[in-house]
């Protein structure tokens, strides 16, 4: 939110610098992120000077540039390089110096720098007015008048309005201060004085007469208002003006409106934005020749019905919106946009101007609906002030008077049912103080509360009944209270303890955020990187069937985060894309995340269910590019041995594959452990890599975090000594058929001898033209070790003889001679 610190001084009294007043705004709570300066002519003209153009001669190497010698004053004689078209001598110029920046009026700002220009030196440059953000033209060069002095600043010929501008970062809590009197309560509770009339600042007498006498009607209300939807529309507002004329608003508008990043459209809608952003409540002007039948009805949308928004675009409604309607058609989203066919335009004459209270939940509900963000809704959405309405309308009222002529024609119209009251909140400034830790006074209190606005109404020894206006929708409960007395008298000024308390953090599975810990240092220390994806996905990635079981949010912000995640490949092929469209295109990552699933048609608590995982995803060279390194991509193998080196952080070295169908994979592996699923393996297709522009074969991995703990519990450590007898290898060299696996020949090996084989190794596979067709040769080594000996001759004969035997019998293997 951007607040114009001459704005804020139309409401404060103070000398203070903007950077002052800032750090007093931050330490109350709305945080100043960044303070500009902003000029009417961008930039400030600053670094620009008046020239006098002592000559122009062509320049020999270009048929269409000039060489000016020009006066800049105090004799300062400099060479410019013009390729305007009407530059000639005894021409008074604007002057852009090197070094200095021009901010054109389309295009980005650039430095001036001394050049060479087809071999002729050039410093500096004489200027367009759209080169200078002076206007729009560039048909030539700027001449200024005669008597302007050369060597003298342009900005002392030119009348430049600057401000300097506070960014506040604005909390979903404080709609109260979203505007520049929000903020003016805010510094006058910080000490600053409140000027005469600053809840609404005025311009002219005429104001002064609205604020201080009420309206008297001309005529009868001109237009009729009914209130259907009692619960969307709270308060309403309004009254006629006829006899407007519609216009560019004047300067000192624009200048407030741009300042704080708004573009002027004409002095009637100006003039609803510069109310709205000075006193925080929102209205909107209607073109009252176009309220058909003269009469204003707030109700419910007609549900399937169209409505076609001041952008143009037609809006399907759905019956949930509150609409505001005149005898035949729709006008306006109330609180969130008004209609093309009641808009103002240069043809109007006369106006109807609205000012309401709409329900907040309505409004956010409408707007998120239809992707709506506006100036109003924004407000509205969070709590607008019931107050304020006709203290607005007078205003609104006023302005439009001055800047745009007319008179109003009607009385006022307030329909104000059932009036919202101050809220009573029962307070304890001795626990107030327990919270804050300081023993703060009664009277500095009392002093806060009621700069805040917040009026006792009852006092006793141990409890204040305090009276909360309607606008502060944020101050429900005594700990609230106890916050906006913390927030004004100063974080700062409270002071620590020189013994600070602490309590230990205690998770009822520690064993699993050991687990955890242990493999994200395992991972990250052979050059994986952890990331953190979003839980919130779109719908678009799962089938319409899989999406009955996802877990849906009632008030998306977007389609884009609809429903959470049921899978973490996706988020995760985001974060593989991202990478890759930074040209960083190999990969190792592994995030710990859960996935969300709804078991069941009701949505009951018990009917939700999340898990958490470890995906891990690989993406082209295992090393980084070198002369003495042979590029190796990852494989299916790569990515294998990666996750047996992960389980074997979890202690387990029995591990099983088998494989399955999967339709992300274009093959896909089962990790199985005592015969329980823990996780799957392999390469992504294809054509679901090419939907996040990957182009060359991703691996990806995903285990279940719960499974892994839960038999990781079951695993027993055992320390032993490091064997003192040797171990001899023997190698066997197998023909096989195909359709045999090394994880068969595996099993078979450690059922023949579970004791002395330690290692089993295939360190060759062979499927070319010199075998049969249908045949492969496995060339195997196998570690032999006792434990308690040094084993003999015949005993390692003998184990090779069982594991001949056994790959012929179970394997129908041969021997390779």
């Amino acid at each position: 939110m951007k607040i114009s610190y001459n704005w804020i001084k139309d409401f404060i009294e103070t000398n203070k610098s903007a950077v002052e007043v800032g750090d007093l705004l931050t330490g109350c709570g709305l945080e100043v992120e960044n303070i500009f300066t902003f000029h009417s002519i961008p930039g400030g003209l600053e670094g620009i000077i008046v020239g006098h153009v002592l000559s122009a001669e062509k320049h020999p190497n270009a048929d269409k540039l000039s060489i000016c010698r020009v006066d800049l004053g105090n004799e300062n004689i400099k060479q410019i390089v013009c390729g305007a078209p009407n530059v000639a001598a005894n021409q008074k110029v604007l002057v852009a110096m090197v070094g200095s920046t021009v901010h054109p009026t389309n295009g980005e700002p650039f430095t001036i720098n001394k050049a060479k220009i087809r071999g002729e030196v050039s410093e500096g440059m004489i200027c367009a007015e759209d080169e200078l953000s002076l206007g729009v033209s560039h048909a030539g060069i700027l001449v200024l008048p005669e008597h302007y002095e050369a060597g003298k600043a342009a900005k002392e010929y030119f009348e430049i309005y600057s401000d300097q501008v506070f960014e506040i970062g604005l909390t979903a809590n404080r709609g109260d201060a979203a505007s520049h009197l929000g903020v003016a309560r805010d510094l006058r509770a910080l000490g600053l004085q409140m000027k005469a009339f600053a809840s609404t600042p005025a311009r002219t007498s005429k104001a002064h007469v609205l604020m201080q006498h009420s309206l008297d009607p001309i005529n009868h209300s001109l237009i009729k208002v009914t209130i259907q939807d009692t619960d969307g529309c709270k308060r309403y507002s309004g009254l006629n003006i006829h006899g407007i004329t519609v216009k560019p608003s004047p300067f000192w508008l624009q200048n407030r409106l741009k300042s704080i990043g708004l573009s002027p459209i004409n002095n009637i809608v100006d003039a609803t934005n510069f109310i709205l952003h000075a006193l925080g409540q929102p209205l909107h002007a209607f073109d009252a020749d176009k309220i058909a039948g003269g009469h204003i009805i707030v109700k419910k949308a007609k549900a399937g019905s169209t409505f076609i928004t001041l952008d143009k675009v037609e809006r399907k409604l759905t019956g949930m919106e509150c609409m505001i309607y005149d005898v035949e058609k729709p006008l306006a989203l109330a609180g969130v946009f008004g209609g093309l066919d009641s808009g103002i335009n240069e043809q109007t004459k006369n106006i109807f101007i609205e000012s309401a209270y709409f329900n907040p939940g309505s409004i956010r509900k409408a707007a998120k609906l239809h992707v709506l963000n506006t100036d109003a809704s924004f407000r509205f959405e969070r709590g607008t002030d019931p107050n304020m309405t006709l203290n607005a309308l007078h205003q609104a009222a006023s302005l439009i008077m001055e800047i745009a002529g007319g008179n109003i024609v009607s009385e006022i119209i307030d329909i104000y049912p059932e009036p919202i009251a101050d809220r009573t909140i029962i307070f304890s400034p001795h626990k107030s103080n327990e919270l804050i830790g300081k023993e703060i006074s009664d009277e500095v209190m009392q002093r806060i509360l009621t700069s805040l606005e917040i009026e006792t109404t009852q006092k006793d020894a141990s409890q204040w009944h305090l009276s909360v206006p309607p606008y502060r929708v944020d101050v429900e409960r005594p700990i609230d209270i106890t916050e906006e007395i913390l927030r004004i008298y100063g974080l700062n000024n409270i002071e620590m303890d020189e013994h600070i308390n602490s309590a230990m953090s205690y998770s009822e599975d520690v064993f699993g955020l050991k687990l955890i810990n242990r493999l994200a240092d395992y991972l990250s220390a052979n050059g994986f990187f952890e990331i953190a994806t979003n839980s919130l996905t779109t719908p678009a990635y799962y089938p319409a069937e899989q999406l009955n079981n996802a877990v849906k949010l009632l008030n998306p912000l977007s389609n884009d985060l609809a429903v959470m995640r049921m899978d973490m490949l996706y988020s995760l092929l985001e974060s593989v894309q991202y990478n890759n469209n930074r040209k960083n295109n190999d990969l190792r990552f592994y995030e710990f995340g859960k996935t969300y699933e709804l078991n069941g048609k009701e949505q009951l608590l018990n009917s939700y269910h999340e898990q958490k995982h470890l995906a891990i995803a690989l993406l082209g060279r295992k090393a980084p590019e070198s002369w003495n390194i042979t590029r190796q991509e990852y494989n299916y193998f790569g990515i294998k041995n990666i996750l047996e080196q992960v389980l074997k952080q979890c202690g387990f070295t029995a591990i099983n594959y088998t494989f399955e169908t999967d339709e992300r994979y274009e093959y896909a592996t089962q990790l199985i452990v005592k015969k329980k699923v823990i996780g799957v393996f392999g390469q992504i297709k294809k054509t679901v890599a090419a939907q996040f522009d990957i182009d060359k074969p991703l691996w990806y991995a995903d285990l279940s975090v719960g499974a892994l703990t839960e038999l990781a519990k079951e695993v027993k450590f055992k320390l032993k000594l490091v064997p003192v007898f040797p171990s001899v290898r023997r190698d066997l060299a197998l023909l096989l058929s195909k359709e045999i696996t090394y994880q068969q020949l595996e099993k078979i090996a450690v059922k023949s001898e579970p004791r002395l084989i330690k290692q089993i190794n295939a360190f060759d596979v062979y499927d070319g033209d010199k075998i049969e067709e249908g045949k492969k040769s496995y060339a195997l080594s196998f570690l032999l070790q006792d434990d308690t000996k040094t084993l003999t001759d015949e005993e390692i004969d003998g184990v090779m003889r069982k594991l001949i035997s056994n790959f012929e019998k179970e394997a129908g293997a041969m021997l390779r001679g």
